[in-house]
């Protein structure tokens, strides 16, 4: 454990006693976000991500250990472990170099080697490796042996050929070399499927593709793969893209060779181990690097993928709520209708409806009637239209009614529905609404998203939201790990009201479950609402471990304890009267009194129990009790006639929301149903390493339209006013200078790079040596 919590101390940059602090509270039960804000003594002051990072690496190197100790055993029970190969894999720190090492121990189907060598014929593949200047021919005749399959000595020659490459492609130290030469030089190119070139045609920016294996970014990598999985593309490893002709020897070869000491001169055997080698390289290392390597840019992309994801989905969630205001949420619809849901400040259903203002009925007075019947009648405050299907013309509509009727004061919001179809067929709307109709249930749900993102998209299965990068392609086991954790973090950072919370957001509670959930609402329902937090204890399956856990995460307002609705922990209740009674106060007194706390000496009531972190947090916490860490509530304002795509002209000036950030840009909603991508190179003057450095899911930003794809339905736009609109398509942005903006460097053009040659190994003699073998070995 020393030795893992020091490697992990390391890459984190912190002490080994921080880690050590955190491993102890993990192992324990403790959750992150009760680590993260309330044992910041023991772990000095790790926050949320650190842990998250610490956690996962914790995961891997005791994956590791475990794995480590099974190859022992296994080499251990076959009496080949010697005191220098268990150093080896006792000092690995890589799964990858660990199963390396067991590789030529690990047990596996019998091979054309390994019956070679059961024939009796490795003393002949050493002899020949060992004494080139023997004739493979002449030495060979001696191991004929027809019974086991090698009747003559060209069988007897291949056979022993099968040993030494198999040999040479279980060389864990050949194989790193391979490895670390391919991935720091070879290319993934991608050409078309023979005869997709029309089917395949989303995938055409891929058709003559290469790029370096080490820098491709994740997108590019996931598009790919998804193309190849579709049929659609052919993918290869390029070992050397330095070369023109393909047809050349590879420097693989070269690798192999100094990596076995092989230095050609003439000699009987010298083209048999050419031949060898090459048939090393090509048969066995390359095929299998190529696969490995592969595995390793996807896992590598799928990893970025998920963090994109991640990201998107807390600026989402932490987006800013408009409040406990009575809200009409609609959910646009043509031939369906509009549906109609009305909530209050709770989110509790006051009224729902449908109206047709469109094709066919075209029913819109009566719409307007209705709608403006049920606005006056339960006094709503905003109005929230869902962004789908004709959401822009019963944004209209409302306008219109608005304008018309000056005894409505309510605002309209156009609110994105992602995953609201989602949500009404799921049986936890079901649940919550069992007399209510499928397509009302979305209504209630787009307007409760506008009071409060987080509580309602709690409900949604997170990679249902859409905020996501190639999200179906990625590992959808580490995807909703991950995703859950991002959920988790940003329900505690808000903190839920213990008393008006639904099933699905308390589960997201550190130390709760939907069992425990349940069970909370359950008691709630049948004994009222909770006075204090310690009621909490007497809910069924509320034990004192998850009561600690939860509990500085759970609300109370106006509760009989006044610190109940602050983020407090029950555990420091005894702190915050101890910090009254010192000053002749009650414990209500000290809240919010910002000119008595900003003078309050924290050391002097910190103890074992308390150090300085706490004591501040606590203090800062009683002056904002519950303090929402969001921002506060903004609307962007759509351009009116700007309704569709064939709306739009270049060189437009527009207000959106970013609805999503990906690795080589971000899209923005104009309110065209068609989300625009600002590239990142059109994100600012600056060099921009990551779009989220500028913007974040939610954000209100002006765009300008540099270039429209009808046909396509493809919106390309620009933060950068300046930037000049060209005709025709295709066009790059231009700045003002007239010079075409910074953008990636070409990826799509189908031609080879000139690539700087890697050093030679060995001299050029030896190198030119080689080739006459290998030249000899083809004859």
């Amino acid at each position: 454990m020393s030795s893992i919590s020091q490697q992990i101390a390391n890459e984190l940059a912190v002490s080994s006693q921080q880690v050590q602090a955190a491993i102890a509270l993990l192992d324990d039960g403790a959750t992150v976000p009760f680590i993260a804000r309330y044992r910041k003594e023991a772990t000095g002051g790790l926050d949320d991500t650190q842990l998250r990072n610490l956690a996962q690496r914790l995961t891997y190197l005791r994956e590791l250990n475990d794995r480590r100790e099974v190859i022992l055993a296994s080499i251990r029970d076959q009496e080949k472990l010697t005191p220098e190969l268990e150093q080896q894999i006792r000092s690995t720190e890589s799964k990858t170099e660990l199963e390396d090492l067991y590789l030529p121990y690990k047990p596996k189907r019998r091979t054309k080697g390994q019956i070679a060598i059961e024939a009796g014929l490795e003393p002949l593949a050493s002899s020949l490796l060992d004494n080139p200047e023997q004739d493979p021919e002449q030495v060979a005749a001696d191991y004929i042996n027809a019974d086991a399959g090698f009747a003559d000595s060209k069988a007897v020659l291949e056979g022993a050929r099968f040993i030494l490459m198999e040999r040479f492609a279980e060389d864990a130290a050949l194989l790193k070399k391979v490895r670390d030469y391919l991935w720091n030089n070879a290319e993934i190119t991608s050409v078309v499927a023979p005869g997709k070139e029309q089917e395949g045609s989303k995938y055409r920016d891929y058709f003559a593709f290469n790029e370096a294996i080490k820098k491709i970014p994740s997108h590019r990598a996931l598009a790919l793969f998804r193309g190849r999985n579709e049929g659609m593309l052919q993918l290869k490893l390029n070992a050397d893209p330095q070369q023109e002709d393909p047809k050349a020897r590879s420097y693989g070869e070269q690798i192999v060779a100094d990596h076995i000491q092989f230095s050609p001169a003439s000699r009987a055997a010298d083209a048999w181990l050419a031949q060898t080698i090459q048939w090393t390289w090509r048969i066995k290392l390359l095929l299998h690097m190529e696969t490995e390597l592969f595995g390793t840019v996807r896992e590598r992309a799928e990893a970025d993928a998920i963090k994109i994801f991640a990201n998107n989905l807390k600026d989402l969630l932490m987006a800013a709520p408009a409040g406990a205001k009575t809200t009409m949420g609609l959910d646009p619809g043509v031939r369906t209708g509009i549906k109609v849901a009305v909530v209050d400040s709770t989110g509790k259903v006051l009224g729902t409806n449908t109206v047709f203002p469109f094709q066919p009925q075209n029913q819109v007075d009566k719409a307007m009637r209705t709608i403006a019947g049920m606005c006056k009648q339960h006094k709503v405050e905003l109005i929230a239209i869902g962004n789908g299907t004709h959401s822009r013309e019963t944004d209209k509509l409302i306008t219109d009614l608005l304008k018309a009727d000056q005894e409505l004061k309510a605002s309209k919001v156009i609110v994105s529905e992602a995953g609201a179809s989602v949500y009404s067929a799921s049986e936890l709307a079901a649940q919550e609404f069992p007399d209510l109709d499928v397509s009302l249930r979305g209504a209630v749900s787009i307007a409760r998203r506008l009071q409060d993102p987080l509580a309602e998209l709690v409900k949604i299965e997170p990679k249902s939201i859409g905020v996501g990068q190639y999200q179906h392609d990625v590992s959808q086991a580490q995807l909703a790990h991950s995703l859950d954790a991002v959920v988790e973090d940003c329900v505690n950072a808000v903190g839920v009201d213990v008393n008006t919370a639904s099933v699905a957001l308390l589960a997201r509670v550190a130390g709760l479950n939907k069992t425990l959930a349940q069970n909370m609402v359950a008691h709630r329902d049948a004994n009222g609402r909770f006075a204090e937090r310690k009621n909490l204890l007497k809910v069924s399956r509320m034990g004192p471990k998850s009561f600690e856990q939860a509990a500085g995460f759970l609300r109370i307002m106006d509760g009989d304890q006044p610190l109940d609705r602050s983020a407090v922990h029950p555990e420091a209740y005894p702190l915050v009267e101890r910090m009254a009674s010192d000053h002749g106060k009650q414990v209500e007194q000290l809240i919010g009194d910002s000119t008595f706390l900003k003078n309050l000496d924290a050391q002097a009531y910190t103890d074992a129990n308390f150090g300085l972190p706490t004591v501040r947090d606590i203090i800062r916490e009683l002056d904002k009790p519950g303090r929402d860490p969001r921002p506060e509530f903004k609307t962007a304002s759509f351009k009116e006639g700007v309704d569709t795509l064939q709306d739009l002209r270049p060189g437009m000036t527009l207000e959106g929301v970013v609805s999503n950030v990906a690795a080589f840009g971000a899209f923005v909603d104009v309110g065209v149903h068609q989300d625009g991508l600002v590239h990142v190179s059109a994100l600012s003057d600056s060099f921009v390493s990551d779009p989220r450095e500028i913007v974040k899911a939610g954000d209100i930003v002006k765009v300008k339209v540099l270039e429209v794809d009808v046909q396509r339905k493809r919106i390309s736009l620009s933060m950068r006013m300046h930037d000049e609109v060209t005709s025709g398509t295709g066009t790059e942005p231009k700045n003002a200078t007239g010079k075409a903006a910074s953008k990636p460097k070409s990826q799509t053009t189908g031609k080879r790079p000139a690539a700087k040659k890697p050093a030679p190994v060995g001299n050029s003699a030896m190198g030119s040596a080689f080739a006459d073998a290998f030249a000899k070995a083809k004859k």
